[in-house]
């Protein structure tokens, strides 16, 4: 083996195999080169009988530069890389053959080891069943996930105990945020069947991030009330000092991993929706926790109980329906329907999606929009909201700001490009809006999506009166509903019947 001298034993061995081996056999037997071998036979002496040690078999390349030039460096600047140093060499002597670079990392390594500072020890830690849970969140860009052939940019939230080694993952679509943790970590409690006496997460630094003080301080509030409804006592690790949470840290890269294998052997990375995403994830984080049953159930006797009903995962705000029929919430507009102009609504927010409220009344839910890049304002338009008054003003499609989510789906978009470059601007927007108004009033938009590709393959301008009369439904094959009106008096029978049972 490199690095280490042979012994007497190895030379017998060697000696004993060299009367019918080769050298090179014989080495290798005997645990060593064959270039030690040949230099064993040139002196057949066990190495217990010779006086010193062999030197040098050529000259130090590094000789009279390393004590005088690199040691200072080293001393000077402790975390200095060696490749740092070895750029500098060659810069300060470039007519020097001072050796190969690893030749250089080697003597580094090894003074570094008897001179070097001391560095940081990693305590490991004995786990007790139930006393921790931790959470993190890592990112997940890396595996190239698609829904339905889009990119997805997204987190995933990741729970451990680390005790029994459950584990549970969540796909988060923002970034990290208190909404995206409470919502993921209760969650995983629930699935864990209990809760921890302690939670650990990182410094939450890009939860924190941008907010005020008083912002602060109430997000602080409501995480420490969060771990209080489960009985948890929260704690965090320091910033930047990421082992302190390695016990889930570690366990983000085979997680990973598991879902990239698992993505390998799908066969693809791209998922019909987010919700088949997720059930994919849960599927890969169920068959991890499988290996670990015995742990698992063992740790859940030692878990608290979990309360009676989960607490709040969502962020309340209350906003203001304006005349361009919608709302802008965190910098992304969101259409309603145009009968609440002028209410204020009670919107829930959540990672993925809105709940809107007026009063007590659940309204709708919306699909969360984000702010796109450098601050720029998103869109999350539903068509139906807006045509009735797009029929009536149908120039305003021209340059409307949020056009392009507008249209449902892409062959909508590139149809009214086509009728720009066709028939002009105000024929364009006409026909165009009257093929929105009845992909809505018809319910066949996504039929009318597939008409509208077939007529951009051939360049043709869509017949708004064939395609009215394809999606109308015929009168005559309407079916003929006959209701007949029941006698009251049969509910008495029915009264009569309770009482003598």
């Amino acid at each position: 083996m490199a690095g280490r001298h042979i012994n007497d034993h190895q030379v017998r061995l060697f000696m004993t195999n060299r009367r019918n081996d080769p050298v090179a056999l014989a080495a290798a037997k005997a645990g060593f080169s064959p270039a030690t071998g040949y230099r064993v036979l040139q002196d057949a002496r066990l190495p217990s009988q010779r006086q010193a040690p062999r030197g040098r078999r050529r000259p130090d390349p590094l000789s009279g530069i390393f004590e005088e030039v690199v040691v200072p460096m080293l001393e000077a600047a402790p975390g200095l890389r060696p490749v740092a140093i070895f750029e500098e060499l060659r810069r300060r002597y470039p007519d020097t053959e001072f050796g190969s670079r690893r030749t250089l990392e080697r003597r580094i390594r090894d003074w570094r080891a008897l001179n070097g500072q001391d560095r940081e020890v990693i305590f490991r830690q004995v786990h007790e069943p139930g006393r921790l849970g931790m959470s993190d969140f890592t990112c997940m860009n890396d595996l190239e996930v698609a829904i339905a052939g889009a990119p997805l940019d997204h987190l995933l939230y990741h729970f451990r105990l680390p005790c029994g080694g459950f584990e549970h993952g969540h796909v988060i679509l923002g970034g990290e945020s208190f909404v995206a943790l409470a919502e993921g970590l209760q969650n995983a409690l629930w699935s864990a069947g209990g809760a921890p006496r302690l939670h650990r997460t990182d410094s939450l630094s890009a939860a924190f991030r941008n907010l005020d003080a008083d912002a602060k301080a109430d997000l602080t509030k409501r995480y420490d009330a969060l771990c209080a409804h489960y009985g948890m006592v929260p704690t965090r690790n320091n910033t930047g000092i990421a082992h302190e949470n390695g016990a889930i840290e570690s366990a983000h890269g085979h997680i990973k991993a598991a879902v990239k294998d698992a993505l390998l052997l799908r066969g693809t990375t791209d998922f019909t929706d987010l919700a088949a995403y997720r059930r994919f994830i849960d599927e890969v984080v169920t068959a991890r926790n499988r290996r670990h049953g015995p742990g698992i159930d063992a740790e859940r006797k030692a878990l608290q109980s979990l309360p009676n009903a989960r607490t709040t995962d969502y962020e309340e705000v209350l906003v203001t329906v304006t005349s361009s029929g919608g709302f802008t919430l965190r910098k992304v507009f969101y259409t309603v329907p145009s009968r609440l102009i002028g209410h204020r609504l009670r919107v829930r927010l959540y990672d993925d999606r809105l709940d809107v409220f007026i009063g007590g009344t659940r309204l709708m839910t919306l699909q969360r929009g984000r702010a796109g890049v450098n601050g720029k304002h998103g869109h999350v338009v539903d068509y139906r909201h807006v045509i009735h008054s797009l029929r009536r003003k149908p120039m305003a499609l021209r340059g409307l700001v949020y056009r392009d989510s507008l249209f449902p789906r892409a062959p909508y978009r590139l149809m009214f490009e086509h009728l720009l470059e066709a028939v002009g601007e105000k024929e364009a927007c006409r026909i165009m809006v009257e093929l929105l108004a009845m992909a809505h009033e018809r319910a066949c938009e996504a039929e009318l999506s597939h008409v509208l590709e077939e007529n951009l393959a051939i360049r043709r301008i869509p017949c708004l009166s064939a395609l009215r009369a394809r999606f109308s439904p015929d009168p005559a094959t309407l079916p003929e509903v006959v209701v007949e009106m029941v006698s009251l008096s049969i509910y008495d029978g029915l009264i009569e019947q309770g009482e003598a049972a």
